[in-house]
């Protein structure tokens, strides 16, 4: 008898490895960040328009934000499931005040974005307030 026929695994237990195995890989491309896709935040619009804030961050950081009615360019860093947003100057296109302090409050949700993570179809940021935005299907 050799050293290795003396220790018995339970049964499953090597079936239940190699499942794990198989699975991980999945679940590590799962996780990785949906660069270079539109996200739309998960809300309906608002009264009178189509339009829902939405994000685009390519791999190299630049990213393109279209709020309720402020838009523009932003650098966006993402480093495992840390997450970091930086503004620059956006551009207003004519907004009612409920609208552009909608954009406040999204502009200062962002900047205190510190993680993130992926559940089927939706972007989860998480900060104080947690976001939600769904990937784009078109």
């Amino acid at each position: 008898m050799n050293e290795m026929s003396r220790y018995r695994f339970p049964n499953g237990f090597v079936a239940a490895i190699v499942m794990l195995l198989a699975v991980a890989p999945l679940h590590a491309m799962a996780a990785e960040f949906p660069f270079d896709h539109e996200m739309l935040l998960d809300v309906k619009p608002l009264p009178g328009s189509k339009r829902v804030p939405m994000l685009e961050i390519a791999a190299n950081g630049r990213a393109q934000v279209d709020l309720w009615c402020k838009s523009g360019a932003a650098q966006v860093e993402v480093t495992g499931t840390r997450i970091r947003f930086m503004f620059g100057p956006l551009r207003e296109d004519t907004c009612t005040p409920e609208r552009a302090e909608r954009d406040q409050a999204m502009i200062a949700a962002l900047s205190e974005v510190t993680q993130w993570h992926i559940e089927n179809d939706v972007v989860i940021l998480g900060g104080p307030i947690e976001l939600r935005f769904r990937l784009s299907t078109h």
